[in-house]
């Protein structure tokens, strides 16, 4: 089975988004929570995944994290 690369991934899991991206876990989530009404990310269940596109686009407006 082929495993799609990371940068080519509609979305990420917490963990995934972190290596990716050199941003803590505890960040991330902070981020998510902080930023509900954003559309970078969704809930599967019980686990956050990050749209990996738009969480680009809100890091490449974002002036500080």
């Amino acid at each position: 089975m082929n495993e799609i690369p990371t940068w080519k991934r509609y979305t990420l899991t917490i963990e995934e988004a972190a290596s990716y991206y050199h941003i803590g876990e505890a960040k991330l989530r902070r981020l998510v929570d902080e930023h509900s009404n954003s559309d970078f990310a969704i809930m599967n269940g019980n686990r956050v995944l990050i749209k990996r596109r738009k969480f680009e686009e809100f890091l490449d407006m974002a002036t500080t994290l």
